[in-house]
């Protein structure tokens, strides 16, 4: 059986990830070069890869990027605890934060990065995200440059998951009720 018979609909296409992720990567180039400075990217692992892949292909800057792993999640639920698999290997002392993130969703994950960011005296932080779902914020944080605000489903696909499952469809999709 093909994991995609598990998909109940089809949220957001590849190709309106790919027109997206263009219109993101303009818009911050512009914002970032009219500042004149260089972002450092910092892609939250793993969900963020595919989204972070196809931006930076339109972002016309000299950036650098780098990976953090942080989950708060067991299966569907926000657990409220961040945990950090994973750190920087770059310094962001001084430095114009650029996080890539996949959903933004309580925010209590985002919160806790960028206050981590701020404390390690970055220059400043900004947040991108494919996926906004305002209705489940629990935290008061939004994305500075956001793809698509959805509602409340548990999707799945472009790099997001269930436990580790259908990370890799080309879209993103409500996955089938009885898959959790």
């Amino acid at each position: 059986m093909s994991i995609r018979e598990n998909i109940k609909e089809v949220l957001i296409s590849e190709e309106q990830i790919r027109n997206r992720c263009k219109e993101l990567g303009e818009e911050i180039t512009r914002d970032y070069g009219e500042a004149g400075v260089t972002p450092l990217v910092i892609g939250l692992l793993r969900g963020s890869v595919p989204f972070l892949s196809e931006l930076i292909k339109y972002i016309d800057l000299d950036l650098q990027y780098d990976f953090m792993d942080v989950t708060s999640y067991e299966g569907t639920k926000s657990t409220g605890d961040i945990k950090i698999l994973k750190d920087l290997d770059t310094s962001v002392v001084g430095k114009h934060i650029l996080i890539v993130e996949d959903i933004v969703d309580t925010g209590r994950t985002l919160t806790a990065v960028v206050d981590l960011f701020k404390k390690r005296e970055a220059a400043d932080v900004k947040i991108v995200s494919l996926l906004n779902k305002p209705s489940r914020r629990v935290m008061r944080i939004e994305p500075d440059y956001n793809g698509f605000d959805i509602e409340d489903y548990f999707v799945v696909g472009y790099g997001l998951d269930f436990n580790q499952h259908y990370r890799g469809l080309p879209y993103v999709g409500i996955l089938n009720d009885d898959q959790y």
